[in-house]
């Protein structure tokens, strides 16, 4: 059952005010939550699809065994809230087995893409309310009020945490902790540290999707605050940084050029980047520590038989 559609906030002002203070950086950088627009938001989907994208098919597999224990875990009914919720693939997985889930609210930065998705999922399960909010999962986000005798469950999956620095992480996971309130969960997923070399495929993939979708930042740019960037002039690059532990992807000038976004004039010389996103990597050890931080109880793990990716289930 489909619910109005939310809107906490408007993107618009914050996306040139981002762009603004990240381009004025000795190191450029661009935020990648700015990524998921419409198109964005369809080409991560094709970038799911990949054989090289491995956190995607791992997490698809291991979601039905993690559902299923989770329905042991949680007799009464079930609010379930996802951040970041994009597509709406993975939820179903846990929607198929989890028994008394009386409301879902899936919150995405993305409103049109969401409301499309939504839709279709709102006839799937039309004995489950769904109330789809559009607004950046980073910033506070109000909560409804709750029976008490419903539970509460946060669902982050993929490897979104990825994309904040250690001090980040930590503040978003006790945001979270706050917003779903006393005695909730949350579900998170988390991509592990590995070999280079599959972390490079993964995000370097042989039919250039990851490239396509890294480059629809500028043209999104382009688009809605009118900047002046030629996509022809800049260049595709990621690679796994060993010493911090993450994949750094960013758009290498290819020239020295000269753009602007809504008159504000910048530069780059041949060779300099755009850094667009940070996916860190972590251990088991080291994410419990980071949720230990947030405020969080650690009460479950699931990793895959490749160590490739890990699932933990966090306490208030």
């Amino acid at each position: 059952m489909l619910k109005k559609f939310r809107v906490v906030e408007s993107s618009e002002d914050s996306f040139f005010s981002d762009v603004l203070q990240g381009l004025g950086r000795k190191q450029k950088t661009l935020p990648s939550k700015y990524f998921y627009d419409d198109a964005g938001s369809k080409l991560f989907d094709e970038i799911c699809e990949l054989e090289e994208y491995y956190p995607y098919h791992t997490e698809l597999r291991m979601l039905p065994v993690i559902s299923r224990e989770l329905a042991q875990e949680f007799s009464g009914g079930l609010d379930v809230i996802e951040f970041g919720a994009g597509s709406l693939v993975k939820i179903r997985l846990l929607l198929e087995h989890l028994n008394g889930v009386r409301h879902y609210m899936p919150i995405d930065i993305a409103g049109d893409y969401l409301r499309k998705a939504t839709c279709q999922l709102g006839d799937e399960f039309n004995d489950i309310e769904v109330t789809p909010v559009e607004a950046d999962f980073t910033n506070p986000i109000v909560l409804p009020d709750n029976d008490n005798s419903i539970t509460r469950m946060g669902f982050f999956p993929g490897s979104t945490i990825g994309n904040f620095s250690l001090i980040q992480a930590i503040a978003l996971l006790g945001k979270f902790r706050k917003s779903l309130g006393k005695s909730a969960w949350l579900l998170v997923g988390v991509d592990t540290k590995k070999s280079p070399a599959v972390l490079y495929r993964a995000y370097n993939d042989a039919a250039g999707v990851t490239a396509r979708f890294n480059k629809n930042l500028l043209l999104r740019i382009n688009r809605e605050l009118g900047g002046t960037f030629d996509v022809d002039h800049f260049e595709h690059y990621a690679y796994y940084n060993i010493q911090e532990g993450r994949i750094e992807m960013h758009l290498i000038s290819l020239v020295d050029q000269k753009f602007s976004v809504n008159g504000v004039r910048f530069a780059l010389q041949r060779g300099e980047s755009i850094q667009t996103e940070n996916s860190y990597k972590y251990s088991p050890g080291e994410f419990k520590e980071l949720a230990k931080k947030a405020g969080w109880t650690i009460k479950r793990q699931w990793q895959d038989e490749d160590n490739l990716f890990c699932h933990f289930l966090l306490y208030a």
